[in-house]
């Protein structure tokens, strides 16, 4: 029996690798610095902004892009057009609350990246019980240590958990830790086949498949 769901943020719960990609460019501009490749933010996706920008734009001056990516970031956000959760998705945590499991967020990204997201009028409040980032763990993904806290804190067992994530290493981390893991390929980002040594308990296309995936899960 899944007792608890530990949603990845990114591309699971909220679409936004296109978006990162225009902010990440925002940025360089500022800098005066030459376009990103799309394939080598797709590639580089899901692992942490400020250990991949040297991947992604080589030679950059990674203190200046910090700087400047915070200004940016608030823009989008002041916007209301970055991360964007679709009312089908905040339907389908409230029906896996009502299943009575725990519900928590456990990203890469960090706590200022989430500074909207955590504001107590945020409607995922009061759903998700605890968020995990970067400022907050002692491990990151693909360390299946990562998910040392909230089992321990919660007096979970493994094999109660399930984390739900888009990148190989997100995959890596919970199987790692001998958890369930279900794979979303909703962004087109990844594939089956990408996952295929890894061992997935089950592929969900769009959000909502949650739950007949948490369903199957539930039967062993």
């Amino acid at each position: 029996m899944i007792k608890a769901v530990i949603l990845d943020f990114d591309d699971t719960l909220t679409l936004t690798e296109e978006a990162c990609y225009r902010l990440g460019n925002d940025v360089l501009k500022q800098m005066g610095r030459p376009k990103m490749d799309r394939k080598v933010h797709m590639e580089t996706w899901g692992q942490q902004i400020f250990e991949v920008m040297g991947v992604r734009s080589p030679g950059i001056d990674l203190e200046e892009f910090k700087k400047i990516y915070s200004k940016v970031l608030d823009e989008y956000i002041n916007s209301g057009n970055f991360d964007q959760i679709p009312e089908t998705n905040f339907e389908t945590l409230r029906q896996i609350e009502k299943q009575g499991k725990h519900l928590a967020i456990l990203t890469g990204r960090s706590k200022a990246e989430l500074r909207h997201i955590l504001v107590e009028e945020h409607l995922l409040n009061g759903l998700i019980k605890e968020f995990y980032h970067q400022d907050n763990l002692c491990y990151q993904k693909p360390d299946p240590r990562t998910f040392d806290d909230i089992i321990n804190k919660n007096n979970l067992k493994p094999a109660e958990c399930v984390y739900v994530g888009d990148s190989l290493n997100d995959a890596k981390a919970a199987l790692g830790a001998k958890m369930n893991f279900i794979a979303t390929l909703e962004s087109g980002l990844r594939k089956k086949e990408d996952f295929t040594k890894l061992g997935v308990d089950y592929f969900i296309y769009k959000f909502p498949d949650l739950l007949k995936a948490i369903k199957c899960l539930d039967k062993y």
